[in-house]
């Protein structure tokens, strides 16, 4: 009798194991278009210059506990006990060089930390990958490290960045902020915010993440290394003098740590009082679709929409600022 039982059992999971696999197996990275996603004309135009002279703009690092030291640009002018601390989370495939101007622009009235995920930058660990889901969270906690009390401590994030700083406030150290500034984030693929692979930057192997998909349901994670995304970062941007710190692809682990769970309005829900800016010119999402959809999880936020303004070029358009000071002056 228990053979009977057992049989079907063993035969039903080792289908389901040779399905799995069969759908990772059968689609591996490769070219993507480079002619598709946001324009990134206006950021290699940028001229400004890092001040790094000045000792109010470092580039420095910090260590979390598995001795990895973690790129960061710390802008800081005068006293900051009285001011708060603003940890700026970059977009995906890029750094936290992306904040420097506006980093530099809030100096005299927050202190900054630009930090570098994880997997990005010069030289990483890992380029595109993480050790676990959930890593980026513990990370960043260590990025704000001990605040003295009554400092209000603020997590700005661009993209999937802004997506990072939505699950860190539904995650368990959500309670480390007091406020958070969204520049036009990812929710997730399927949300109304998002346009088809995000406006065609993202390039995901669909039938790899499903497959790993189905392993991470029965607790096997030996595979979640693999590539699961692919970015179409410009050639303009690869050949440029940045291009060795361009991450233009994600283990399936990174990319799910790097975005809102998929109950993203529950993660929504547990945002603190929140800013949310994006272009109305947004190649990757549609600007006007924020507030409907999220304003139905929570009362907490203020929406803006940027005319004129892509996806890139909402991170240091004047009106953005302008509205980031207003908000950290009101704290």
């Amino acid at each position: 009798m228990l053979g009977k039982v057992v049989m079907p059992v063993a035969i039903s999971a080792l289908v389901y194991l040779g399905v799995a696999l069969g759908l990772i197996a059968s689609q591996r990275p490769g070219p993507v278009p480079q002619a598709t996603g946001p324009e990134f004309s206006g950021l290699l135009a940028d001229g400004f210059e890092a001040p790094v002279s000045d000792p109010a703009f470092m580039r420095d690092s910090y260590a979390t506990p598995d001795g990895v030291a973690h790129p960061v640009t710390i802008v800081a002018e005068g006293a900051v006990a009285d001011k708060p601390l603003v940890v700026m989370v970059h977009g995906s495939g890029w750094h936290g060089q992306q904040f420097d101007r506006l980093a530099w622009a809030l100096r005299d009235v927050a202190e900054v930390r630009a930090v570098t995920l994880r997997g990005h930058g010069a030289d990483p660990v890992r380029r595109g990958d993480v050790d676990h889901v959930g890593q980026l969270e513990d990370d960043l906690a260590h990025a704000i490290g001990d605040v003295a009390p009554g400092r209000n401590v603020v997590m700005l994030g661009h993209s999937s960045g802004g997506g990072l700083v939505v699950r860190f406030a539904g995650g368990r150290h959500g309670g480390m902020i007091d406020a958070a500034i969204l520049l036009a984030p990812f929710l997730q693929h399927d949300a109304p915010t998002t346009r088809a692979n995000a406006g065609g930057w993202a390039h995901p192997l669909t039938r790899r993440i499903v497959g790993l998909s189905m392993l991470n349901m029965v607790g096997i994670r030996a595979l979640d290394h693999l590539t699961a995304i692919q970015f179409a970062m410009p050639r303009a941007v690869l050949d440029g003098p940045l291009g060795h710190t361009a991450t233009t692809a994600y283990s399936w682990r990174l990319n799910r740590a790097y975005a809102p769970r998929r109950d993203f309005l529950a993660d929504v829900a547990a945002l603190p009082p929140f800013l949310l800016i994006a272009g109305a010119r947004d190649e990757s999402f549609r600007a006007e679709a924020y507030e409907p959809l999220m304003s139905g999880a929570t009362d907490a936020g203020r929406y803006h929409v940027l005319a004129g303004v892509g996806h890139l070029d909402v991170v240091d358009a004047p009106r953005t600022e302008t509205l980031i000071r207003e908000m950290l002056g009101a704290l």
